[in-house]
């Protein structure tokens, strides 16, 4: 269960930054006891492949900080968040697996898929609302939402390390947000629609 929530809280810190969570686990696995990864998944605590990782993390704190480029940026990452949810859900679930149960080592995909679902759907919630701050806010709030979002990535992913069970808090406090999101936009739409009619 708690393998379950610390791949859960990884994947969904990886939606809204692809390279904290990827970072964090890998120097942890290097530094700490606190993440064991499995042989398969030594790469990602490779210091050669962490500083990779930090030179994408920083172009992308830059890049996703101004407005209109960050909306570009959300684009590419379609396809690189929902990869690193899918690569630190099944390496932190395969390691907790490791010496307990041969179900993960038997069965990789769920946690690839599982990881990968969770940081899209995240990633898409993240890639739709920043058009409405950018477009709301006249693009001032595009840096200010953009730190806030490192902030919940990093945030959760030393939650999911370390305290697990708080990875629900952070989902719901996260389904909160999503739903006044969604709520905000539709009610947008449809001030639009009648304000041009």
């Amino acid at each position: 269960m708690l393998a379950a929530l610390t791949g859960l809280g990884l994947s969904t810190a990886a939606g809204l930054n692809a390279y904290i969570p990827l970072l964090v686990v890998g120097v942890l696995a290097n530094v700490t006891d606190a993440v064991r990864l499995p042989g398969e998944y030594g790469w990602l605590s490779n210091w050669g492949v962490l500083a990779v990782i930090a030179v994408l993390l920083i172009a992308e704190m830059v890049l996703d900080k101004i407005p209109a480029v960050d909306s570009v940026n959300d684009m590419i990452q379609t396809a690189v968040r929902p990869a690193a949810g899918g690569v630190v859900f099944s390496a932190t679930a395969a390691a907790a697996e490791l010496d307990r149960s041969t179900w993960m080592a038997e069965h990789p995909w769920v946690g690839w898929l599982a990881g990968i679902v969770v940081a899209l759907a995240v990633h898409a919630l993240k890639a739709g609302t920043r058009p409405v701050v950018n477009a709301g806010t006249a693009g001032v709030g595009a840096p200010v939402v953009s730190a806030a979002e490192d902030a919940g990535s990093l945030g959760m992913s030393l939650v999911a390390i370390f305290a697990p069970v708080l990875v629900l808090v952070g989902l719901v406090v996260l389904a909160l947000f999503a739903w006044w999101a969604v709520r905000r936009i539709r009610r947008r739409r449809r001030a639009r629609r009648v304000s041009t009619a």
